[in-house]
């Protein structure tokens, strides 16, 4: 297979899927909850959406910070204005193609910056690695809180935990495997591919020479807290969702978070994971898609309006660049 061909089946295949879902749960709903559902959306309260939308601003504001904690100790003081919205670019772009706002960071921080593309692509792969462990941490507090139910959630969409870390650990071991065969080789396409890891991996090791390691941890547990804060502040939007508990919205949380690992943008998925975990609490379908779709839609919107926004500030606020 053409790795074009490859390509555009990776986008296209789960992109396909998300929508075949919106597809799916429309034409298996009754026309009444349809419009039972559009009526909660329409008549959430403005207030708490506002103030959900604030959470996730403050969000990104936020990783633009602690980004730049990680390209101080490399040699770069960026300015926290073009973080922000190389950030906000990052995100609209992976909204159309999964994983492209990666390098589309590392890119532009190269263009209006000078930070070397690997060594910038060095620091957002270890925003990742962060992440993961993040929401590692949120799915293991989320499994003392509610471990028999989320247990039931995941074999119910056929998630096997096992099966999910033999392979990867089967990943790691071939990436280590790997990783010597460069080292040690001495042919001139590996040696370039081991230059460029070099850059990579000076990027990567910035989070042992950051300086300011309080700050640093503090904005890493803000966003988080922001995470979830966004799914706290739309359970006072929706009516039949006020009443659900921090440890239920944790369960949504983590739901929410697989279907954006699957979906391009939690694409259809977002809301149904979202709408079945808190079905689990007893919250009526029409109040848990009400929901879901709210809180997607809603931050979905903010992503491409600042996204766009960005695109077209960045280049305007740096013309000498």
């Amino acid at each position: 297979m053409s790795k074009p061909v490859h390509k555009a089946l990776r986008i296209g295949i789960p992109l396909l899927l998300g929508i075949s879902l919106i597809a799916f749960i429309y034409w298996n709903t009754s026309p009444s909850d349809r419009s039972l559902i559009i009526e909660n959306i329409f008549k959430a309260n403005p207030f708490w959406v506002a103030i959900s939308l604030g959470i996730g601003l403050l969000s990104h504001l936020s990783r633009a910070l602690r980004w730049n904690y990680l390209l101080q100790p490399i040699g770069f003081n960026v300015k926290v204005r073009n973080s922000f919205l190389i950030i906000m670019m990052a995100y609209l772009a992976n909204l159309g193609v999964p994983r492209s706002g990666e390098f589309l960071r590392a890119t532009a921080l190269t263009a209006y910056e000078k930070v070397p593309f690997e060594k910038g692509f060095g620091t957002i792969v270890i925003e990742r690695v962060i992440d993961v462990l993040m929401l590692l941490i949120i799915i293991f507090i989320t499994f003392i809180f509610q471990a028999t139910l989320i247990g039931e959630y995941l074999n119910d969409y056929g998630i096997n935990l096992i099966m999910s870390i033999a392979i990867l650990v089967l990943g790691i071991t071939g990436l280590f495997i790997t990783l010597h065969f460069i080292k040690k080789t001495k042919n001139g396409l590996f040696l370039r591919i081991k230059e460029f890891l070099n850059g990579i991996l000076e990027g990567v090791s910035s989070i042992l020479k950051i300086q300011n390691k309080w700050p640093f941890f503090f904005h890493t547990m803000f966003i988080w807290v922001c995470y979830t804060g966004m799914f706290w502040a739309i359970k006072y939007a929706i009516p039949g969702t006020e009443n659900l508990e921090f440890s239920q919205l944790l369960v949504a949380f983590v739901a929410g978070a697989f279907a954006m690992m699957l979906f391009p943008g939690g694409l259809g998925g977002y809301p149904v994971f979202v709408s079945a975990a808190l079905a689990v609490f007893g919250i009526a379908s029409t109040a848990g898609d009400a929901y879901g779709w709210l809180l997607w839609i809603s931050q979905t919107l903010l992503i491409v309006i600042m996204g766009a926004i960005s695109f077209v500030l960045l280049p305007l606020l740096n013309q000498d660049r």
